[in-house]
C-alpha cells in the first residue's frame, strides 16, 4: 500500500488532515477477520452466506480490501496503511470461502445497506467483485436495478471492472452501469506490457465510444494488506500480519477511500459532486478509454484542486 499511495498521490502531506472520520464504507465481500490494523474500524457485521454472528473471513479476500481502504498499518509502523484510516465499516459477507456468491445475497445486502444507512452513516458501497456472465440475466438486471437504486439514494457505488481482460467488451457487467464507478487497474507506467501488471487482465470497455467504461484505475498488483490468516503471539508480536493480492478488487478500495476523505472535507457533497471530484483530477495516462477512463486516481488533488 505505500506505492499505491505514491502512485495515486495520497502522501500524508497531501490529505492532512483527512482521513475518513464520520464516513462509512459498505464493503460487499467475502467477511471481515478482526485483524490489528482494522479491527476498531468495524460499524457493524452482517452475513449473507453462513448468517454468523461473529465477524469472519473464511477467505481473506474481504479483509485485504478492507486494510486497502481503511487499515491504520499498526502492524508495519504505517507502511502498509490504508487510504482513509478513520473510515469505517460495514461488513457485508456475501461470498463464500472460494469467493463465490449468489446474486441474490448481493441484492439483500444492498437492501440492508439502503435499509441501515442513516444508522451507521454509510455513504460508500464497495463491491470489489467482478461478475462473469452466469447465464441468469433476470437475476443480473434486478441487481444493476438495486445499484441504480443505491447510487440515487446518494451513496456512492464504487465496483471492480474484473480481471477478464485485456480484450475489448471484457469489463464485468456490474462496471457498465451508470449509476457505479467502475475501477480498473494500473501500474501507472503507460505502454508497460509486463504479464504480471495489472493492465494486462485488467476488464475493458467497449471500442469506441458506445460505453464509456472503465471510469478511472488505480494500481492492483501485488498489493500488500490485511491478512485474514494472522495469528497473534505472546508478548503483542503479529505472525504474518500481511499478504500479497493482486487484481482490479484491489483497486477499487483506493477510490472508495478517496471518496471518504472528500466527504470528511466536503460533507455535503452529493455522490455525483464526489465522482466528479474524483473523475476530473484523474492523471490522463494517454491510454485508450476502455483501458485508463479518465486515468488513474489523483486523491491530492481531488481533494486540494
Amino acid at each position: 500500500m505505500d506505492h499505491v499511495r505514491k502512485v495515486i498521490c495520497a502522501q500524508p502531506w497531501e490529505t492532512m488532515p483527512y482521513t475518513g472520520r464520520g464516513v462509512t464504507t459498505a464493503l460487499l465481500d467475502t467477511g471481515f477477520a478482526m485483524h490489528p490494523d482494522i479491527g476498531r474500524r468495524l460499524a457493524a457485521f452482517k452475513d449473507f452466506v453462513k448468517k454468523e454472528r461473529i465477524p469472519y473471513d473464511d477467505s481473506g479476500h474481504g479483509t485485504h480490501v478492507a486494510g486497502c481502504l481503511c487499515g491504520s498499518g499498526i502492524c508495519s509502523g504505517g507502511k502498509y496503511r490504508g487510504i482513509a484510516t478513520n473510515c469505517s465499516i460495514l461488513a457485508c459477507k456475501v461470498l463464500d470461502e472460494k469467493g463465490d456468491g449468489d446474486i441474490e445475497h448481493m441484492i439483500e445486502a444492498i437492501c440492508y445497506v439502503l435499509d441501515s444507512r442513516k444508522l451507521y452513516h454509510t455513504r460508500i458501497i464497495n463491491i470489489s467483485v467482478g461478475l462473469g456472465n452466469n447465464g441468469n440475466e433476470q437475476k443480473l438486471s434486478e441487481l444493476l436495478g438495486w445499484l441504480e437504486e443505491a447510487w440515487h439514494a446518494g451513496l456512492f457505488v464504487v465496483v471492480a471492472a474484473g480481471n477478464g481482460g485485456p480484450k475489448d467488451n471484457s469489463i464485468s457487467p456490474l462496471g457498465l452501469s451508470e449509476s457505479v464507478v467502475s475501477v480498473g487497474c494500473h501500474s501507472g507506467q503507460r505502454g508497460n506490457s509486463q504479464t504480471q501488471n495489472c493492465e494486462s487482465y485488467s476488464g475493458r470497455g467497449p471500442a469506441g465510444n458506445r460505453v464509456k467504461k472503465p471510469d478511472i484505475v488505480a494500481p492492483g498488483s501485488n498489493i500488500i494488506s490485511c491478512n485474514a490468516d494472522f495469528r497473534k503471539m505472546p508478548w503483542g508480536h503479529i505472525k504474518n500480519p500481511y499478504t500479497a493480492k493482486s487484481g482490479t478488487s484491489m483497486a477499487v478500495p483506493a477510490v472508495s477511500g478517496a471518496a471518504a476523505l472528500l466527504w470528511e472535507k466536503y460533507p455535503k457533497y452529493t455522490n455525483e459532486q464526489i465522482k466528479e471530484r474524483i473523475l476530473m483530477s484523474a492523471k490522463d495516462l494517454e491510454e485508450a478509454w476502455g483501458k485508463q477512463g479518465w486515468g488513474m486516481l489523483q486523491v491530492g488533488k481531488a481533494l486540494n484542486g
